[in-house]
């Protein structure tokens, strides 16, 4: 989806115009893909704009940095200071948020650890990742042929840059052939997560998920779901799952901060249907949830100070 630019961007501790925001062509991170990240939302709530999952996100950065051997130079406390402070300047009511930790100008090679670790965070109005029209009917998925990298390979519990050319290369052969999104099996041939999104099905009206062990990345937007299914009684349950067991589903979804809860209404032009009773009660709790019109999930939004 395109980038729409705003006026500024925080790199480092300052605010600096949007097209003054570089970096040097010989960055490791451009080289070798050696960087963090995460994907943020803040909606638009009755009090203004709010961050959602604001601090798990963060916490997430530092951990994923830690794996790497990244020592983030801004607290947990700071980035959502700093994220706070642009949305406000940036006058946006609601915003995808992309935190992003990466190697500094001055060194190259293999070994990252002598570079200087760097922090930006910018805020661009976003829409629907998987579309308007994915979030009412569903959208079509395929199984890609690229398997999902194991994590004795690259670590998956790690939102790190270099990782995502695996789901880059699923994603664009789905659309190639002509479907919406893909689903990656991991080395087992269980599976894994979308592209850019864990996936859930439902059972005999129980909701499963892979395992963390499946390779999947511990989504913000997959513990705030299964808390969602807790609190209303649904029954819940981490699962291997072979690809089969996506054809039989009686409903299926993906979650995550860009594709946000999307009904699934085809596997390998295999009919689910239209999206069942279970995933649009979660879809309905979380829209509620963000736009801060559920008191029970108050505590997952971090209002920003817009007076």
């Amino acid at each position: 989806m395109p980038i729409t630019a705003v006026d500024e961007i925080w790199m480092d501790g300052e605010f600096v115009a949007w097209d003054a925001a570089t970096v040097h062509v010989l960055t490791p991170t451009l080289h070798y893909g050696w960087g963090v990240f995460e994907g943020i939302r803040a909606y638009a709530t009755a009090t203004g704009p709010a961050v959602f999952a604001h601090r798990a996100h963060m916490e997430r950065l530092h951990r994923s940095a830690r794996i790497l051997q990244m020592t983030v130079p801004y607290s947990v406390d700071e980035l959502m200071t700093a994220t706070r402070e642009l949305i406000r300047r940036s006058g946006l009511e609601s915003c995808y948020i992309r935190p992003l930790v990466y190697l500094g100008y001055g060194e190259m090679g293999l070994n990252p650890l002598p570079s200087t670790v760097r922090v930006a965070i910018a805020v661009w109005p976003w829409g629907t990742y998987l579309g308007e029209e994915g979030l009412s009917v569903g959208v079509r998925a395929k199984t890609s042929t690229w398997t999902r990298i194991g994590s004795n390979m690259i670590p998956t519990g790690t939102k790190a840059c270099g990782v995502y050319i695996n789901s880059s290369l699923a994603k664009v052969e789905a659309l190639q052939a002509g479907y919406d999104e893909a689903v990656l099996l991991n080395e087992h041939g269980r599976v894994a997560e979308g592209s850019g999104e864990n996936l859930f099905i439902v059972r005999d009206g129980t909701l499963l998920t892979p395992p963390l062990t499946a390779g999947v990345l511990r989504g913000v937007t997959r513990e705030v779901i299964i808390g969602f299914a807790r609190d209303l009684s649904i029954g819940f349950a981490e699962s291997d799952l072979l690809r089969q067991d996506l054809y039989v589903a009686d409903e299926a979804f993906f979650t995550g901060t860009a594709a946000e809860v999307v009904p699934i209404r085809e596997v390998d032009d295999r009919e689910l249907g239209p999206p069942g009773p279970i995933t649009r009660r979660l879809q309905e709790v979380f829209f509620d949830a963000v736009a801060g019109k559920d008191p029970r999930y108050a505590h997952l939004l971090d209002h920003v100070d817009v007076s």
